[in-house]
């Protein structure tokens, strides 16, 4: 009898434990990268599926802000152009300048003073107030901090330096674009703690940035 009870008590345990997993594996805020087991969340906004927060992947090449471990878990990694191109997990990408785009637009679909402008002359973009929405509402220096309408929360990583220099944690973030402006220089999207623009700009392929992957 002893026997019999142990043997139900351990089935039922085991179901209970294949139910929890299977929960967590479904659980539609968040997914889990197969090649390292870590866990993201993320969020649909509009049409699209984002990663709401900052890849931390430690692909050949990336880096931690000051090369500090628990900088790469509070604000993920940083790469270069090259190897962000390729690091986002099965299923998801770096996203193309118009998968930003698409995403500022919807802001300002619902957001009456987000607003865009154009350098023509040096084809970057700019996107009033985009930012505030994007922004997460704690971890921005100096009063920073973001409302989070949308859940995107972004967060300052900073960036890094072909030198092995690193700057601006806390107080900006940069976010690569699957663009190339040319050879040398691809796009990224900014946002700092001293205002609510969200850019699109471009500088040296080298440079090492966060990344945020958009489901394919």
């Amino acid at each position: 009898m002893n026997k019999i009870r142990f043997t139900s008590l351990t089935a039922s345990l085991v179901l209970a434990i294949t139910f929890t997993l299977s929960c967590e594996d479904k659980d539609p805020n968040s997914f889990k990268d197969s090649r390292d087991g870590k866990t993201y969340k993320k969020v649909t906004i509009g049409s699209q599926t984002w990663m709401a927060e900052n890849l931390n992947f430690a692909a050949e090449g990336s880096k931690c802000y000051d090369n500090k471990p628990e900088n790469c878990e509070k604000y993920g990694c940083l790469y270069d152009w090259e190897t962000a191109m390729k690091a986002c997990p099965f299923g998801w990408h770096l996203p193309s300048d118009d998968e930003w785009t698409e995403l500022m637009n919807f802001l300002a679909s619902n957001k009456e003073d987000v607003s865009y402008d154009e350098d023509e002359e040096h084809g970057t973009k700019y996107y009033l107030n985009a930012g505030k929405y994007l922004k997460s509402n704690s971890g921005w220096n100096k009063n920073g901090n973001g409302t989070d309408d949308f859940v995107f929360s972004a967060l300052p990583g900073g960036d890094g330096s072909s030198d092995g220099s690193f700057s601006g944690v806390g107080n900006y973030g940069y976010w690569w674009s699957a663009y190339e402006y040319d050879s040398d220089f691809a796009y990224y999207r900014y946002m700092d703690y001293n205002g609510d623009i969200a850019n699109q700009l471009y500088n040296y392929k080298s440079l090492l940035f966060s990344v945020r992957c958009v489901q394919d």
